[in-house]
């Protein structure tokens, strides 16, 4: 079946079979699981993006009245926000806050809609690569019943909003790569919007920007047909009787125009350039607004993240993440910690990305169809994230970001298991005469679906957050001023409840305490911990601070709290 043939079986699946119903499935489904999973944020991502967007719909500008790491060290607070993670949550927060109230509800509108074009990318997709109207509604379902996934649509993250931008950036990539249509301009608008969805997903995150490398490796793929596109130009001149031929490296007149409109390489450096200029005309805002900031056009601190030694070097102070002191012991480090990304990627490839049972199935899907130019853009940028997220970088890879960015592969997933179970059903039907196919196909989408919202519930049940002011941060408003500022370990979620801005617990001696006590107008220290089996835990406090429990130095003043396992200290000029 040729690629113009698919996109119209394609396309008669999504018009004609069901998508007005499945649309308003998904919308509502969206909703209701939005709202069901997170009455407010639960980490600290979501708390940073929501407190952000809030500023701005607030006239205080892309600001934060905190700072969470110390990896860009501003001149005071409050300061230029986003010089780490990027800007489209919070753009998206504060669209919801102005159009719909000053709610957390009001804040995830966005997000469950986009939520919703995940889904809907699911349907389409299943519709496209399986050709029936079963494999877009199963594949639709399992995008949005998507196992770990599922109660992170709906944060103020960036779950959301680059699986939406991610997925439809890969799929119109893929589109302009089939050559679909009768119009030779085509291709280029697809990838003009693929340009568009790249820098979108960019916004979303910083690793987006692997979505254009993407871009320029997938047109780029086939090059090699350079030489067939001399030869395709000399026969088209030949029945055009042209006087003037190619010969050696010299093209003139009407052969040089011929040439190049025959050459398929020709048309891949055009659609990279359109692709790059769609790109850079939307982040063209954001390069502004970084070079009014911060002088450049995007911070160097999500780049430094190569160089980390372990995750708390985020929260070295003063800074001192490079290339020297990570191979100031050899590559051993080098070689440790790429390993143990490497089994914890894995993992998050199996249990999260392929639900456990359908990982065998989408990757039989996928290698059956690996030669499709249409799904060429996904696998480079599947097989290209999770060697990012192992080798260049693994620490933030392993805590969740390749996670987070996995989630505009969610729907590509799902539509390959769904063809993947077939071709395993196919091939079992051609052995056992007796099994009815299709029969089975049905069966087996159904159980599939099952176990994919079994999973859903009882994960996203699992996880579930609700509206509510922790007895610490209740306390805080209470004792101290509403301009205090507060050293803790998490600035973001103290922001969010308290509205108090502060600093991020530095991992170093507590005789930088007063340094950036008196850099940034710090007043309080606020310490955290457990009690497990009569043995103090404290998870949140870097092991350089830890003598401060029981030894606090002397420029710190403790202040009485009535909350348990929290110790408050008044820091002295």
């Amino acid at each position: 079946m040729s690629d113009e043939s698919v996109v119209r079986s394609a396309t008669a699946v999504t018009r004609y079979r069901g998508w007005p119903l499945f649309a308003l499935i998904a919308l509502v489904g969206a909703f209701l699981i939005t709202r069901w999973t997170a009455e407010q944020p639960s980490y600290t991502d979501a708390f940073y993006y929501f407190n952000a967007g809030e500023r701005l719909a607030h006239g205080q500008g892309l600001t934060d009245a905190y700072l969470w790491n110390y990896v860009v060290l501003p001149p005071e607070l409050p300061a230029p926000s986003h010089l780490f993670w990027m800007p489209m949550p919070s753009l998206m927060v504060a669209l919801g806050l102005t159009l719909f109230g000053d709610s957390y509800a009001a804040a995830q509108i966005p997000f469950a809609l986009m939520y919703a074009g995940v889904v809907l990318v699911g349907f389409w997709l299943g519709g496209h690569i399986g050709r029936t109207s079963r494999h877009a509604w199963v594949a639709g379902l399992l995008t949005l019943f998507s196992g770990y996934f599922t109660r992170f649509w709906g944060a103020t993250s960036t779950f959301a909003p680059y699986g939406v931008f991610g997925a439809l950036c890969l799929l119109c990539l893929g589109m302009g790569l089939t050559k679909s249509g009768r119009s030779m301009l085509r291709p280029y608008v697809w990838f003009a919007f693929g340009g568009v969805f790249a820098a979108l997903g960019h916004l979303s995150r910083a690793d987006g920007l692997l979505l254009l490398a993407v871009g320029w490796a997938a047109i780029l793929w086939e090059i090699k047909n350079l030489a067939q596109g001399r030869r395709e130009a000399e026969k088209q001149r030949e029945e055009k009787s042209v006087s003037q031929r190619y010969k050696g490296t010299e093209v003139q007149g009407e052969d040089l125009k011929d040439f190049f409109l025959a050459n398929p390489a020709f048309w891949r450096f055009k659609s990279v350039i359109v692709l790059t200029a769609a790109y850079l005309l939307v982040m063209s805002v954001w390069f502004v607004r970084n070079l009014n900031a911060v002088g450049t056009p995007l911070p160097v601190s999500g780049a430094s993240a190569v160089w980390l030694t372990e995750y708390n070097d985020l929260f070295n102070y003063p800074p001192n993440v490079s290339m020297g002191r990570f191979f100031e012991n050899g590559i051993g480090l080098l070689i440790s910690s790429r390993w143990s990304a490497f089994t914890t990627n894995l993992a998050t490839f199996v249990g999260v990305e392929g639900l456990i049972v359908m990982t065998p199935l989408m990757l039989i899907g996928l290698w059956r169809r690996r030669r499709e130019a249409f799904l060429r853009p996904f696998w480079l940028y599947a097989l290209g994230l999770h060697l990012a997220m192992t080798l260049a970088f693994p620490f933030p890879g392993s805590r969740g970001g390749l996670f987070h960015s996995a989630a505009a592969l969610v729907p590509f997933w799902a539509a390959l298991g769904v063809v993947g179970l077939d071709d395993v059903v196919d091939w079992i039907a051609r052995r056992r005469r007796r099994w009815k196919a299709n029969t089975a196909k049905l069966v087996f989408s159904v159980a599939l679906l099952g176990l994919a919202a079994a999973l859903s519930w009882m994960v996203s049940g699992a996880g579930r957050t609700f509206a509510a002011t922790p007895r610490l941060y209740r306390e805080l408003v209470q004792r101290l001023p509403a301009d205090g500022r507060v050293m803790i370990n998490d600035p973001s979620q103290m922001y969010y409840f308290t509205k108090l801005g502060g600093v991020s617990l530095p991992n170093a001696a507590p005789d930088v305490i007063r340094e950036i006590a008196a850099r940034y107008d710090i007043d309080y220290l606020l310490l955290e911990f457990e009690m497990r089996n009569g043995q103090r835990v404290a998870p949140g406090i870097p092991n350089g601070l830890l003598p401060i429990l029981d030894n606090p130095p002397d420029f710190l003043s403790p202040v009485p709290l009535d909350t348990p396992n929290a110790r408050l200290y008044a820091i002295e000029s």
